[in-house]
């Protein structure tokens, strides 16, 4: 009998390079990332035998895990227009009211819907820092705790986006009253990045991130990017969201925002450019030779009216891309790649905008290599997906989920992606460890019954 001294499975199918393979070994080291991953081996003996096609999980690149406590509750227009800026006021709201208690609820529902949702791993860009009042807690890393402990508890893993958020605006000096919460300088940022880095937590790593041009100074930006020179991790900023964004930018400082991080010197392989909706072809290129990457978020920027990015040119500069949930509007992966085209699809008046005829015909096919590919870099890693070296997460799907019954083998993905709706990621593992069984989690009740107490303790007396 074979002495098997590590986890190993065995897939009849799985996604690799770009494509499907059959009969895939995957090995899993000690330290809990592939060791191996061989491809035509026959079922070795004693290995774990994984009932269904195989792919890696996603990388989600951007969330605001408070935001789920308001999702499906700012759906309503009782008078006057409603945009961005509407919904800012009403997400204010949660965010001046929530405890570290309510947080850890909430975020713990929603990493659990993100497991399910095919993510393993969530950038949080970290804003919320201090206690309702304003007043900053004894542990200033009160906030991020209860993020990280919800990470542990659901089992993914998490990358603490510590914020720079100074400021209301291009011509404030100073913070509102309802962004009391948000206060950082470069300082406090690189402080409670350190603090999330070392805090030893497994799965947990740090980076740093700018809420945006309009919320931080041009001077206060050169100071953080000087103190993370040599800190290991990625730093993000939200950019060219909204079109008044671009145009309070350009009356500020004469540069539209991608242009003026272009000026600056700042488009290396660190950045991650969340949203970049407004972006010129130039600006585009610019990204494209500093080496950043952008992050979609297709769902929340198509529920708050933000636009479209111009997908065809971004792929086409091969700028890195992936996606984020940002909002908690949605939570799969799956969902957000079928907007991510749709709504380029409505826009043109064309079908299949992102395949690439010649290269990869297949739209799912090129939108989830992207988003493998561009993964890695927003949280601060190595390597992502089926790889040996990068961490031993993955997903199996169901074949016989109805989104998937009579899929020919090699349409799967096309058939994950646009066959909707369907519920065909049936099992999920981080690490080589099972979080999600069956389309469940061990802890899953406990954790919504904590949910709904949050949720209740939050919007009581709420219409």
């Amino acid at each position: 009998m074979t002495t098997i001294d590590r986890p190993t499975f065995w897939a009849p199918r799985a996604w690799l390079d770009g494509g499907w393979h059959e009969r895939v070994l995957l090995r899993v080291g000690a330290d809990g990332h592939w060791a191996e991953i061989s491809v035509g081996v026959p079922t070795p003996e004693g290995s774990l035998l994984l009932d269904g096609p195989v792919i890696p999980s996603l990388v989600d690149a951007h969330s605001h895990a408070f935001q789920r406590a308001m999702a499906g509750l700012a759906e309503r227009r009782e008078a006057g227009e409603d945009d961005f800026w509407s919904w800012r006021d009403r997400m204010y709201r949660v965010a001046l009211r929530i405890t570290p208690d309510q947080l850890r609820a909430v975020a713990a529902q929603l990493y659990v819907e993100l497991l399910r949702g095919g993510y393993t791993q969530v950038c949080e860009f970290h804003y919320l820092q201090h206690g309702v009042d304003g007043t900053r807690y004894a542990d200033p890393s009160t906030l991020s705790w209860a993020l990280a402990d919800a990470a542990g508890e659901a089992g993914l893993g998490l990358t603490l986006l510590p914020t720079l958020y100074e400021r209301a605006g291009f011509a404030e000096p100073a913070l509102r009253r309802d962004q009391r919460r948000f206060a950082t300088t470069p300082a406090d940022v690189l402080a409670l990045q350190r603090a999330g880095q070392r805090s030893g937590r497994r799965h947990v790593n740090a980076g740093v991130a700018i809420h945006s041009l309009r919320a931080a100074s041009a001077d206060s930006i050169r100071a953080l990017r000087a103190l993370v020179e040599d800190v290991q991790g990625p730093l993000h900023i939200h950019v060219a969201e909204q079109t008044a964004e671009v145009a309070d930018c350009l009356l500020a400082t004469g540069a539209r925002p991608i242009e003026w991080l272009a000026r600056e010197g700042l488009l290396d392989a660190r950045w991650q450019l969340v949203h970049a909706t407004h972006a010129l072809p130039s600006e585009v290129e610019s990204v494209a030779r500093g080496g950043a990457g952008i992050v979609i978020c297709p769902a929340t920027e198509a529920n708050l009216g933000d636009g479209l990015a111009d997908l065809p040119r971004w792929l086409a500069a091969r700028v890195p891309i992936t996606v984020g949930s940002d909002s908690q509007v949605t939570r799969s992966w799956v969902e957000e790649l079928r907007w991510l085209d749709y709504g380029q699809r409505l826009a043109l008046r064309q079908r299949n905008v992102a395949a690439q005829p010649g290269v990869q015909p297949a739209t799912a096919a090129r939108l989830f290599d992207a988003a493998l590919a561009g993964s890695a870099a927003p949280a601060g890693l190595g390597q992502w997906g089926l790889v040996r070296g990068a961490r031993a997460d993955f997903l199996v799907l169901d074949a016989g989920d109805p989104s998937l019954i009579g899929v020919p083998p090699s349409h799967t993905l096309d058939a994950l992606v646009f066959s909707s709706p369907g519920d065909a990621i049936r099992d999920v593992f981080v690490g080589g460890h099972a979080v999600i069984r069956n389309r469940r989690h061990p802890a899953q009740d406990a954790i919504a019954a904590r949910f709904a107490q949050a949720m209740a303790g939050l919007w009581d007396g709420a219409d």
